[in-house]
């Protein structure tokens, strides 16, 4: 079946490629793993750090955007940390005083690189994009409870446009200024960089993806897309409420040029290290709730689902987002990340 115009029209009016808004992918449950789009988080752990994703849009409307993606991270060194910090749940007999003893038993990172894969496809109608990056980071300890790390990514992005999809209208099917029927590809090298400063509370990140725009060419009947740099700031701050509970306000805020600054508030209440409920706000009138679950030391999930007010949000069924992660090497025994949470 032809994708209806409401896919061109989404298309041509930026929803994932214009080049008048955000071209990367939203995810509404960025907190779970930053890596994605920070490449400094390569190796934070002691132990690899396998996650899938996938993301379905204004579901129920037609060619609406859907993102994949699967992320792969770890340490190049095996490093030791005390059994007591953050990440590790003790026994229920032994969890006490977890809060006047947390701070003062986490340690600074020790000094070793990390590395990372990531591929994600982000399709809307009949437009899609892929990316595949290979990543590296070096993370060192500033102070006693302070850490930085610094990343860069890189590898191939390509573009793709499926001519046979288009439709436009009755009276006109086959669009002459269009390529002919096929598969347009358009194949670019892509780069991304970012820094994490991290501690026993909090983090703040920074990161620039897309730092080689690329330039699409499809013909007359549709402008030429272009690929523009992101910049992204984040932060988080850990409450630990009581010894069981835990709180975590964060922020993303993204930029790019020509288009308005876009920004995520998320919250996340966790009960110790095993489940958790969250809500967020985006300011594009979307909100968002969360939940996960850590079921053992290898495995975890989340889902989180999405309402926006607006007509395409009012014509849709919401967005579903789903995660899930695999600890592998996790020798620890860790249930929750100690430094990204």
């Amino acid at each position: 079946m032809k994708i209806k115009i409401l896919s061109i029209l989404l298309m041509l009016n930026g929803i994932s490629m214009s080049c008048h808004s955000q071209q990367q992918p939203f995810y509404s449950q960025y907190i779970l793993n930053p890596f994605v789009s920070n490449p400094a988080l390569a190796g934070i752990e002691n132990y690899w750090d396998v996650k899938l994703s996938y993301r379905n849009q204004w579901q129920g409307i037609e060619g609406s955007p859907q993102t994949t993606y699967f992320t792969m991270q770890g340490s190049r060194k095996k490093m030791i940390y005390s059994k007591p910090t953050t990440g590790t749940v003790p026994p229920p007999d032994t969890r006490k005083n977890v809060r006047a003893n947390y701070a003062q038993k986490y340690k600074p990172i020790i000094p070793h690189a990390g590395m990372g894969l990531i591929f994600y496809n982000d399709k809307t109608g009949p437009l899609s994009r892929y990316v595949i990056d290979a990543s590296y980071a070096y993370h060192i300890g500033l102070s006693s409870k302070t850490s930085i790390s610094a990343g860069i990514s890189g590898g191939i992005q390509g573009v793709n446009l499926d001519t046979e999809k288009l439709n436009f209208g009755t009276s006109n099917p086959s669009d002459p200024s269009v390529f002919a029927n096929g598969v347009v590809k358009y194949i670019r090298p892509d780069l991304n960089v970012g820094l994490w400063l991290y501690s026993a509370f909090y983090f703040v990140g920074a990161s620039a993806q897309n730092l080689i725009p690329i330039k699409t060419d499809y013909g007359e009947a549709i402008d030429d897309q272009v690929i523009l740099p992101h910049f992204t700031l984040s932060a988080g701050y850990k409450v630990l409420l009581n010894d069981k509970m835990s709180f975590l306000p964060s922020t993303m805020i993204r930029f790019v040029d020509q288009a308005p600054v876009n920004f995520d508030v998320n919250a996340k209440l966790q009960y110790r290290d095993l489940m958790w409920v969250g809500v967020s706000y985006r300011n594009v009138n979307t909100f968002a709730a969360m939940l996960g679950m850590n079921v053992n030391s290898t495995l975890n999930f989340a889902y989180a689902y999405d309402i926006s007010n607006s007509r395409l949000g009012d014509a849709s069924h919401g967005t579903h987002e789903i995660l899930i992660g695999f600890l592998f090497a996790n020798h620890h025994r860790v249930l929750c990340p100690r430094d990204f949470w």
